[in-house]
């Protein structure tokens, strides 16, 4: 059952909603992480909402607090560049993995470069799904600079004549300093070879308003062009990727719903919308 289903069916034939119903609403859209500024705005919109075009008005509502910018993948001229960054625990390595499958699965070439080298667990997961999917894995020692890998994957692109070159990065997050610095280091590193064309930043779903705090410090640090949203089950909680939209105006451009690397998929601003309706 959508977000919003409950509400257009107490709604629809009804001329007054009674103030239990409207705290019951605003209650449902804090617990599904829409946050409480994009709550407060949904429920001055829905109080003019009409009995006879409930669906119609809420969709319209809803679709209004999305990013208008495209969804669509930011392609490079020869190899395009996608570097993939976001806080350890996100997803993300396994965002990268899947990311390349569903290139390879359309036909594309592609190189991943094992990035996140502070963690030797990213770096071995990254190889295991290099050889479950056939992609080429540049990595390097553990511990080692981030950047040189990254600038080896750029090579080794280059080398192959690779259609795709995505760059797993490190997920720590001490302050913003660090982190732009580093990812820095990596762009600059990396456009020798390449321009960076997309950096997706991988949000976890399930943590709500704290992934939201999570992202403003990366898109401080880095010129984030798309977002990963990673387990987006379709539970109560999906309303994250409004509050993610409204408030970064940074469109979700694949999201990841569960383990298998057939659980990834380009975000559906409409499917999105009609499943928090229905």
């Amino acid at each position: 059952m959508g977000l919003f289903s409950k509400f257009i069916s107490k709604i629809k034939g009804v001329n007054d909603f009674a103030p239990a119903d409207w705290k019951e609403l605003e209650e449902e859209l804090l617990l599904s992480d829409l946050g409480p500024s994009l709550t407060r705005e949904f429920l001055e919109q829905a109080r003019k909402v009409k009995s006879n075009n409930a669906e119609e008005a809420l969709s319209q509502i809803l679709s209004s607090n999305l990013s208008t910018k495209n969804r669509g993948a930011i392609l490079g001229q020869t190899t395009t560049v996608v570097m993939v960054v976001g806080v350890n625990g996100t997803g993300k390595t396994t965002s990268v993995a899947k990311l390349a499958s569903n290139l390879k699965n359309n036909g594309k070439s592609v190189v991943m470069a094992a990035g996140d080298t502070f963690r030797a667990a990213a770096v071995e997961q990254l190889q295991t799904w290099g050889s479950r999917i056939g992609v080429d894995v540049v990595s390097g020692k553990v511990n080692g600079d981030p950047a040189s890998v990254a600038f080896d994957g750029a090579k080794k692109a280059q080398e192959i004549k690779s259609d795709f070159l995505i760059i797993d990065t490190a997920g720590r997050l001490h302050n913003k300093s660090d982190l732009m610095d580093e990812l820095e280091k990596v762009k600059r590193v990396v456009e020798k070879v390449f321009p960076i064309n997309e950096v997706l930043l991988v949000i976890d779903a399930t943590t709500g308003q704290n992934g939201l705090q999570q992202a403003k410090i990366f898109t401080q640090a880095v010129d984030v062009t798309g977002i990963i949203l990673t387990k987006l089950d379709g539970s109560a909680r999906g309303g994250v990727a409004l509050a993610i939209e409204k408030e970064l105006d940074i469109p979700i451009k694949w999201i990841g719903t569960g383990e298998s690397e057939a659980d990834f998929d380009r975000f559906d601003a409409q499917k999105y919308i009609q499943g928090l309706l229905t």
